[in-house]
């Protein structure tokens, strides 16, 4: 199951979300291994194994899952991957539930890097206001709000972010709720950003697509 809301602290950001991506293909698919193209330079990859900052976590004769700057990405044959650039096929992640039993996920908020932790509890990106202060949010401006959590009513402020970027995949104008105090503990990634995007859980992996 994707995880509800309770307390668990804030992961380390993973220092890679800071490096360009490098340019990335698949030109060849096996079980087990992949034929890439890293910045123009063909490598054959066993699971496992690791071209700079890519690695082969897994392949099959269909798609390949690799690991670029912290985020995993599947690719198809020929897809090919460049932050910022728009490829010709919808932007897949998947995002493989760690040992906490928890989906983490690596992105940023206005341009702002923040690990997200998966809620589809949560109805909107909820965070507590030192998480909004340090993204420079200005949620005081924000709809004032009561809402109701399992300390009891608490105030809230109802704001519209931007962008809101998961690996590659970026929404914008996603609503979230900042609350006041010291709770979540982590930064939710709730349903306002998963309705805008195609997502499905299977096997531990959560796999999520831009709709565009």
């Amino acid at each position: 199951m994707v995880r509800k809301w309770i307390g668990i602290s804030v992961l380390s950001l993973l220092p890679a979300l800071v490096f360009a991506a490098p340019q990335v293909q698949v030109v060849g698919l096996f079980n087990g291994a992949a034929v890439v193209n890293i910045d123009g330079q063909r490598k054959m990859l066993k699971v496992g194994q690791r071209q700079g900052d890519v690695e082969l976590i897994s392949a099959t004769s269909r798609e390949a899952v690799l690991r670029i700057g912290g985020s995993n990405q599947t690719f198809t044959l020929s897809r090919e991957y460049s932050d910022g650039f728009a490829a010709p096929h919808k932007r897949q992640l998947s995002i493989a539930r760690r040992n906490d039993g928890h989906y983490w996920a690596s992105g940023s908020v206005n341009g702002q890097p923040i690990e997200f932790l998966v809620d589809t509890g949560a109805s909107t990106i909820a965070m507590n206001e030192s998480q909004a202060s340090r993204l420079g949010l200005d949620y005081l401006k924000g709809q004032s709000v009561q809402v109701n959590t399992a300390g009891g009513t608490r105030r809230a402020w109802l704001v519209r972010l931007d962008r809101v970027k998961v690996g590659t995949i970026e929404v914008l104008g996603v609503e979230a709720m900042v609350l006041a105090g010291g709770h979540p503990t982590e930064t939710l990634l709730g349903m306002s950003f998963l309705n805008r995007v195609g997502w499905r859980e299977d096997q531990g992996v959560l796999y999520v697509e831009g709709k565009n």
